[in-house]
């Protein structure tokens, strides 16, 4: 409903209504209430269409983006996605309901857990838009049913397929990823970190780019059996997405199934909780939660702890 207020001598009319938000000065009460009710009017009509959905993307990976490290291009692919599916049409058209049939769309080609991580970053992007840029009323994520996240990953790399990936005669990026392979092995560090990560041979540990959002860079412990992988860092020009397709490409011609590059950290997180207790673990992965260190990366089996028992 409009707001209708005394702006000194004369009285500001303030509509806002699906996205819509106008404001105007007129004379006398009058005036301004049947302007607001004209404008209402066009706004339910179609006529006056709030921000839209690509102006929201847009100002998001401008101003939102920028501000998470190695998120922009993913985000800017699944907001493409995103779009596409809704098409050119106002922010404020998309409802819980659209949400829902977009929802249920993406389960038919995507797992529960991918939903998950783009219903993240849409929602936060309809929040921000909401509460930060005044251009929604309402987010349409509210009340939305969402799915259940994957059971967690329980595969391990064993000696027979590691030995097979780093044995195979490989040249150029694919042997730049078996060497990166190798160091994730020994210190679970994440492809990107692999390939951005430098070494301070004079302190013995390693030395992580600094995060956008961040003051300074991250600085991890080594193991000693990694510091000869590390003595010198190889130099990598791969970039991690092209990396990854690269690895994953080495994988099916070595008929390697059910195994990726991230299970390389989890593997090395499972070895080394062997040998230090769980906050020095923590501090090798960076984990500030420990339950998502024991849920997620830590996979070692229950016959395998009785074996060393």
């Amino acid at each position: 409903m409009a707001s209708i207020k005394p702006h000194g001598d004369q009285w500001r009319a303030q509509v806002a209504r699906k996205g819509v938000r106008k404001s105007a000065v007129w004379p006398t009460k009058r005036e301004a209430l049947a302007w607001a009710t004209r404008v209402e009017a066009e706004i339910d009509a179609g006529a006056q269409r709030g921000h839209t959905l690509q102006e929201a993307i847009n100002k998001y990976l401008e101003s939102v983006s920028p501000t998470k490290a190695n998120a922009t291009q993913w985000e800017a692919r699944r907001f493409a996605a995103f779009a596409q599916h809704f098409g050119d049409v106002a922010l404020a058209e998309i409802t819980s309901e659209a949400i829902g049939d977009w929802r249920d769309a993406r389960l038919k080609t995507v797992s529960g857990s991918t939903v998950l991580r783009e219903v993240n970053l849409f929602r936060n992007m309809f929040k921000i838009a909401h509460k930060e840029w005044r251009w929604l009323d309402a987010s349409p994520f509210d009340g939305v049913r969402l799915p259940e996240e994957n059971p967690a990953r329980e595969t391990l790399w064993g000696w027979r397929d590691i030995r097979r990936v780093l044995r195979a005669p490989r040249s150029g990026k694919t042997a730049q990823m078996q060497a990166a392979f190798r160091i994730a092995l020994h210190t679970g560090l994440r492809l990107q970190e692999v390939l951005t990560c430098r070494y301070d041979t004079a302190r013995k540990v390693l030395v992580l780019p600094i995060s956008k959002g961040e003051r300074r860079p991250v600085v991890m412990p080594v193991v000693s059996r990694a510091r000869k992988l590390l003595e010198p860092l190889p130099k990598f020009t791969v970039g991690a997405n092209e990396g990854s397709a690269l690895f994953s490409r080495l994988c099916s011609e070595l008929l390697i199934k059910g195994l990726t590059f991230h299970d390389a950290r989890a593997t090395a997180l499972t070895l080394l909780s062997r040998k230090m207790d769980a906050l020095t673990l923590a501090r090798i992965s960076r984990h500030k939660d420990l339950n998502i260190l024991m849920k997620r990366y830590y996979r070692e089996t229950a016959e395998s702890i009785s074996a060393r028992l």
